[in-house]
């Protein structure tokens, strides 16, 4: 291993890792809101974050073959996670239509850190392309790498994944002067609301 083939593998982790998380998803969704809120936007990054580098470490370690080899574990958070996101579809619709949840939350109405938290989880680990992602496909590109330098590949992507949720989560609150206005919580809300639904129907047909 050299410097150079690390620092190249630390790159490769960093742009992998980019690539699969940056996109609309349940997850990216939640952070968004969160950080236009100015809630709990810390520990919700830090879940974010913290789960991410968990599952990149498995990816690399191997446990891709393990989860590829029990399909069933697939299948059960495949389910779980519809439906949660049909759940939490439903409450952002029910948010988006009730004028009076939108002026509260404008004036910035809390929820509690535990119920932030739990929700941050579930998007997370009972969303399957987490598995996908992170396992089968991060884990098959890094055995590709020799042993030192797949580390190296994996703290890139580690790295990617703080860099996002941070970014995403503390960059929300520019949007705040536009959500001071109850619409755009209407209009935040229904653009949840359809992005939950939407992967919650795509799990089920998958």
């Amino acid at each position: 291993m050299t410097a150079s083939s690390a620092a190249l593998a630390a790159l490769s982790g960093l742009g992998f890792g980019l690539s699969l998380i940056v996109a609309i998803g349940a997850q990216n969704a939640f952070v968004l809101r969160q950080g236009v809120r100015g809630q709990h936007v810390l520990p919700v990054i830090a879940v974010c974050a913290v789960s991410d580098m968990v599952l990149i470490a498995a990816g690399v370690a191997g446990f891709g073959t393990i989860v590829e080899s029990f399909p069933a574990v697939l299948t059960i958070a495949r389910y779980a996670g519809a439906a949660f996101l049909i759940g939490y579809a439903l409450l952002a619709a029910r948010r988006a239509l009730g004028s009076s949840a939108l002026i509260a939350e404008a004036a910035g109405a809390s929820v509690a850190v535990g119920a932030s938290v739990l929700t941050c989880l579930a998007l997370t680990w009972l969303n399957p392309h987490v598995y996908l992602d992170t396992l089968v496909l991060l884990g098959s590109f890094a055995s590709t790498y020799a042993s030192p330098d797949r580390w190296f590949l994996a703290a890139g992507a580690m790295l990617a994944s703080v860099l996002w949720f941070v970014a995403l989560g503390y960059g929300a609150r520019r949007l705040g002067p536009l959500f001071a206005r109850p619409i755009a919580w209407r209009v935040l809300d229904s653009l949840i609301a359809v992005i939950m639904l939407a992967l919650a129907i795509g799990l089920l047909l998958a």
